[in-house]
């Protein structure tokens, strides 16, 4: 599996990915973890006994896509940050939306992230030129039912635990290695706006340096089965 990202300076790196691990319950604040704990409880899904958790799943799920296929009308994104290991071990950071099937995630995390992928948009910064301030990237998303479009999430990466504490877990478990995409977890939604939407969209901004990276994809219905 091979997905290409460009950076800023014009140049390309292609990533033959190897592992995808998709993190969790991963806020800086306990505040924040126990709302996204609650927000998921009126969907049904338990609380962890550990947090942040943190799921490998399958590679071929890390897509750049326009389209996401599904069964059913209870699934939704979540817009996060995606850290790369290039092939040549250089540390990247992306934009990411994590399709979760809601109902399947009532009956376990790790099968909800394995059913549907994590797209990832097709633009890249190296890690290098924003860790110094890393705390001001602002991340967004929308989703748009029928001609309407809301804001359904906005926060600035202070919130997440930051990069650097998922390269050393990473380094811990021997997966700090070309080709490794980890997913950050999410931020908050906003109350009172659909997530179970027609269409997801999703931008990182960058104050300091004056760039954004974007996403955006259709949220698509699987024909009926015979059954």
């Amino acid at each position: 599996m091979k997905l290409t990202f460009s950076l800023p300076d014009g140049q390309r790196a292609v990533v033959d990915v190897t592992h995808v691990l998709n993190g969790g319950f991963a806020g800086r604040t306990q505040d924040k973890v126990q709302a996204h704990i609650d927000e998921l409880r009126l969907l049904g899904v338990g609380a962890p006994t550990v947090t942040p958790i943190m799921f490998p799943i399958s590679p071929y799920l890390a897509q750049q896509t326009d389209a996401v296929w599904v069964p059913h009308d209870r699934t939704s994104g979540e817009v996060e940050w995606g850290l790369i290991v290039a092939n040549d071990g250089e540390l990247l950071l992306t934009l990411a939306c994590d399709h979760t099937d809601r109902a399947l995630e009532v009956h376990g995390i790790g099968w909800s992230k394995n059913a549907s992928p994590d797209v990832l948009s097709d633009q890249a910064w190296k890690l290098s030129e924003v860790e110094s301030h890393l705390d001001k990237l602002e991340i967004k998303a929308w989703v748009r039912n029928g001609d309407t479009e809301q804001e359904i999430q906005c926060a600035t990466l202070e919130e997440l635990l930051p990069p650097s504490y998922w390269v050393d877990v990473l380094r811990g478990r021997a997966l700090l290695v070309p080709g490794t995409i980890l997913i950050s977890g999410t931020v908050n939604m906003h109350e009172g706006v659909n997530q179970f939407a027609d269409a997801w969209r999703a931008e990182m901004h960058d104050p300091v340096l004056g760039r954004t990276m974007s996403l955006s994809y259709e949220v698509k219905r699987l024909p009926t089965p015979i059954c």
